[in-house]
């Protein structure tokens, strides 16, 4: 599916200091849990598009291209084979999250899932398999949608192919 061309209004709360920093602690309160019970607690998101239909939830690890510090991000994600696809989205805000520049810069890294630790090298989907993925992933979390609909950048899906130990 491809961008949306103009992007519709973004719902002006979302983008409020209250808001980020509200999510900045959910999303650290998620990876403590989610890490104490491998998985069993934050491992699925249930907002939004996933009240009705859960999504799985990994964690990713990042390194940060300037501080060189280790960030751990919970996020949606969807398996394709032994890859594993995730969303640049931010919920549609207009620029590209931390995580994935983050990724961009310093592409091998590791993800959870549950109890299991995968190594993973990071990489930018292609045209047509971006093409062939945002089904996939629309159908995974209709919410996709929405963020795209809300930005006029592109958003990035991001492949998490395995790599050995």
């Amino acid at each position: 599916m491809p961008e949306a061309s103009g992007a519709t209004r973004r719902p002006p709360g979302l983008d409020s200091p209250t808001v980020k920093k509200l999510l900045k602690r959910v999303s650290r309160s998620q990876v403590w849990l989610y890490r104490r019970t491998n998985g069993r607690v934050g491992g699925t998101w249930r907002v939004g598009a996933g009240f009705r239909k859960p999504v799985p939830v990994l964690l990713l690890d990042h390194l940060g291209r300037r501080s060189g510090r280790l960030f751990t991000t919970p996020l949606l994600y969807l398996e394709d084979g032994s890859d594993v696809v995730v969303v640049a989205s931010q919920g549609g805000m207009a620029a590209h999250p931390q995580w994935y520049r983050n990724l961009v810069a310093s592409p091998d890294t590791q993800v959870q899932i549950g109890p299991e630790l995968r190594l993973v090298t990071a990489r930018v989907a292609e045209p047509a398999e971006r093409e062939r993925l945002w089904p996939l992933l629309d159908e995974l979390y209709a919410d996709f949608a929405d963020y795209r609909s809300w930005t006029d950048r592109e958003i990035p899906v991001v492949v998490l192919e395995p790599r050995a130990r």
